[in-house]
């Protein structure tokens, strides 16, 4: 949904920053339920040793059905689902304060530039929440067979999990990796909702003759989901392979000793580590992001707003 101006009455921004909230929510719920076998796969291929212990994404798949049943695709979601769903509700809410933000300053309509910079800004927020979050669901999801840490006795869930970690490693280990977040999520949520928003208006162009996104249906807003999902990781999945790497090994004291590690490996002519478990992602971010932005806009317009 397209934020075009602010309300005279200082009062309505309220039930429209509640709403933004509400609707991220839902929207990231059903990221997750869409999304979470693709980022099981994601993961356990960025963060398996070397020799690899898969040959390919679909070996990945197959051995995680054969051993742990379709359950082990759902490891971790509990973080996620708890997680993601107040992640997204936040970064939704972020966006639409920087919306208005930066609407505030001008009677103008916002341009497609500033919409991007408000999506950038609201990844650095998200950024704080998204580290734990993440580090908790690497952590479950990589606890499997030959990956398991020997002598480590294993987490029993994402509670278990958390209570364990801040026990071994204070408040700090929770944040393990923010560095690297904050330099995957800030490009990535530049592009996310920049080109999403591009596409409704060119959708709505194409169909009614004016570029005016508010103006989206279902359909466009599916498909304008869908590609801002894949354009988000085009830029940030390096960073994000060094973070999955940081936060399920100990051995990297700090991010810039994981991005020399991943370095050497490219020197040794090993290139497409720096694309283990690209498939799964790219596959994943089409059907979870236009989930994501349809069920929003949805509960959007649900709520009157």
């Amino acid at each position: 949904m397209e934020t075009v101006g602010v309300t005279e009455d200082r009062q309505e921004l309220v039930p429209r920053a509640i709403g933004d909230f509400i609707a991220g929510t839902m929207g990231g719920w059903a990221q997750v339920v869409v999304g979470h076998p693709f980022d099981t796969i994601k993961v356990r291929m960025q963060t398996q040793p070397s020799p690899p212990i898969y040959s390919s994404s679909m070996d990945c798949l197959r051995a995680t059905l054969k051993g742990e049943g379709a359950a082990g695709l759902y490891k971790g979601v509990t973080s996620p689902l708890a997680g993601i769903g107040f992640c997204n509700a936040v970064v939704f809410a972020a966006n639409g304060f920087f919306l208005r933000l930066f609407q505030s300053n001008s009677s103008e309509p916002l341009t497609l530039g500033q919409k991007a910079m408000a999506g950038g800004l609201a990844g650095g927020v998200m950024s704080f929440l998204n580290c734990p979050v993440e580090l908790l669901k690497v952590k479950l999801q990589t606890q499997f067979g030959a990956a398991a840490v020997p002598g480590h006795k294993p987490y029993t869930g994402v509670l278990n999990c958390g209570v364990r970690t801040f026990q071994e490693r204070g408040f700090a280990g929770l944040y393990r990796g923010l560095g690297i977040t904050i330099l995957r999520d800030i490009p990535s949520f530049w592009a996310y909702f920049g080109l999403y928003e591009g596409l409704k208006m060119a959708f709505v162009y194409r169909r009614l003759g004016e570029a005016d996104g508010s103006k989206s249906n279902g359909i466009e807003q599916f498909l304008a989901g869908g590609f801002a999902g894949i354009s988000a990781w085009l830029g940030a999945y390096p960073q994000d392979v060094i973070k999955s790497r940081m936060q399920m090994n100990y051995k990297y004291k700090s991010t810039r000793e994981a991005a020399q590690a991943l370095s050497q490996e490219i020197k040794g002519g090993n290139w497409r580590v720096l694309f283990r478990g690209f498939g799964p992602t790219i596959l994943r971010a089409f059907p979870a992001n236009a989930a994501t932005f349809v069920a929003y806009e949805w509960t959007v317009k649900s709520l009157g707003l």
